[in-house]
Formats: structure tokens, C-alpha cells, sequence
């Protein structure tokens, strides 16, 4: 596995901050601590979109009229209709 060193500025008033995470999050290593911080910013990320598309669906079952008690419904035809 290759590195690469990046180098990122940090406010004065979040020096502090920063280092009580990095050792909880990286026992002290600021890169173990940026690898973990970039799996849980990964998934805060999958969160929203997961959230974007749950109100696009809503808005689009409310725009037809239909609830989500009308999904298994609409799913079952739509699956049937591709067989």
C-alpha cells in the first residue's frame, strides 16, 4: 500500500479539539485517526444520499396519489411486469 504525505491547516481553536480525537479515534496517530475519520465521513455521506432518495420517493408517491403502504403493491407489479 503506497502513502502519500497531505498536508492540511487547522484552526488555532480546533488545534485542541483535534488532538483529543486523534488520540480516542488514532491512539495518538493523526493518520490512523484520518483513516478512520474517512470511513465514518463514507458513511455520514451514503446517509444523505440514502436520505435524498427516500424524499425524492415521497415526493414522487405523493405526486401519484399513493402512500407508502402502496410500495409492496407497486413493487410486486413492477416485478411481475419484468418476467
Amino acid at each position: 500500500m503506497g502513502t502519500t504525505t497531505v498536508g492540511f491547516a487547522v484552526a488555532d481553536e480546533d488545534r485542541e479539539e483535534l488532538d483529543e480525537l486523534v488520540q480516542y479515534f488514532g491512539n495518538g496517530n493523526r493518520s490512523a485517526y484520518l483513516r478512520a475519520t474517512l470511513k465514518i465521513m463514507k458513511s455520514v455521506k451514503l446517509a444523505e444520499q440514502w436520505r435524498e432518495l427516500q424524499a425524492y420517493g415521497q415526493q414522487r408517491l405523493a405526486e401519484q396519489d399513493l402512500g407508502v403502504e402502496d410500495i409492496a403493491e407497486i413493487t410486486r407489479r413492477v416485478l411481475k411486469d419484468r418476467k
